[in-house]
């Protein structure tokens, strides 16, 4: 008997991918064609991969990145495969995913990885755990017994947040603008009293944004890439037109900025920088406010805020972000998070006990180059 579902390598590329992606539920800012060919620029393959019907139609999608481990001559032998923010499926249909996932433990095995890594946009509920109102959600639960069955692991390595916060943008400007907590809707009226105007950036002011973020980091305490890779990310998304530089100023100065991405009907808040001068004009209100009517103005019905706490705890290092967040009438959404399927059980194993020592070396190693940069400006 016909497979229902037939997984094979995509022959579409670059707006073709994108628009067949387009429909498909969760399409994603990480899987489309130009994050793929960004990522290719620091050493991962994009391999796009597809399922389709008898007929077909496509059910699912999947844009994997391959990735070699530099461990002296096993380069060429150990791998990893990663799907960011995918794959792309309808998952309460519990033949599909199963096929999906079943498809890439094999590809796994036949590219002689180490591992993949899925992170779809699958729901687990609303809102945080102990938090009123909060739900959880059945095709969620059904997919996490689904990867369990299928010997899939709960990752140690969490790339991308498992929560955010989504605003729904379908309500008119007023009331979105009513939608907001008291504070955060004063805020925004202070800073537009105060002097602070938004604006459009361009390509020759990704420099400039660079720094703020690079000031941002260093004062909020996280590490960040070089300005080359941020350049690149920015630079080849608004080239696109996938994304658009936003840029706060009081009489003239910059004090604010983020980077608003759009596709599929959504829009993300990936990266935001500020600095020290005029914060108390509350520009990062504004700057989140003129985001939210600019990509109901594209067409995006939702706004991802990116980033949530994983629990209700005020101890929590991004506590205070997803307040910002929240006060903007944002609502949490809790997602399946990374899961990891081993396919090679002992590599697997010195991997996941290497990775994170590896990874604070990094973190400490970004921070003192961030700290070099902004001394040499």
């Amino acid at each position: 008997m016909a497979e229902k579902f037939v997984m094979e390598e995509a022959v579409l590329e670059g707006r073709a991918w994108n628009e067949a992606i387009a429909d498909l539920p969760g399409a994603h800012i990480l899987q489309t064609w130009e994050w793929g060919q960004f990522k290719a620029q620091y050493g991962w393959d994009a391999l796009p991969y597809v399922w389709r019907e008898a007929d077909g139609k496509l059910a699912a999608a999947s844009l994997i990145l391959r990735r070699s481990i530099p461990i002296g001559g096993l380069a060429a032998r150990l791998r990893i495969l990663y799907v960011p923010k995918g794959p792309l499926c309808d998952w309460s249909q519990a033949e599909l995913r199963r096929r999906v996932l079943n498809d890439l433990a094999e590809l796994a095995r036949q590219q002689g990885a180490i591992f993949i890594k899925i992170d779809p946009d699958v729901r687990l509920g609303s809102g945080l755990p102990g938090q009123e109102g909060a739900q959880d959600d059945a095709t969620g639960r059904a997919v996490v017994a689904d990867l369990e069955a299928a010997h899939w692991r709960f990752s140690q390595e969490q790339v991308q947040f498992r929560n955010t916060v989504l605003i729904d943008l379908a309500a008119e400007p007023e009331d979105l603008l009513a939608n907001m907590k008291q504070k955060t809707r004063y805020n925004v009226r202070l800073a537009e009293r105060k002097g602070v105007r938004v604006r459009l950036g361009g390509l020759d002011e990704l420099g400039l944004l660079y720094q703020m973020y690079a000031e941002t980091s260093l004062r909020d305490g996280f590490a960040i890439r070089d300005e080359a890779y941020y350049r690149s990310v920015w630079g080849n998304f608004m080239q696109a037109g996938m994304a658009e530089a936003l840029i706060a100023e009081v009489q003239g100065e910059v004090v604010a900025g983020l980077m608003l991405f759009h596709f599929a009907g959504k829009a993300w808040y990936l990266y935001g920088m500020s600095r020290q001068a005029h914060r108390e004009k509350m520009p990062n209100y504004l700057l989140q406010w003129e985001a939210m009517r600019r990509a109901r103005a594209s067409g995006c019905g939702v706004y991802d805020l990116w980033g949530a706490p994983d629990a209700l705890d005020e101890d929590d290092p991004l506590w205070g972000v997803y307040r910002f967040k929240e006060g903007l009438g944002g609502s949490v959404v809790r997602y399946l998070g990374a899961w990891d399927l081993p396919a090679r059980g002992v590599y697997y194993r010195i991997y996941t006990q290497v990775l994170p020592r590896l990874l604070d070396v990094m973190r400490q190693r970004g921070k003192a180059r961030t700290r070099r940069s902004m001394v040499s400006v």
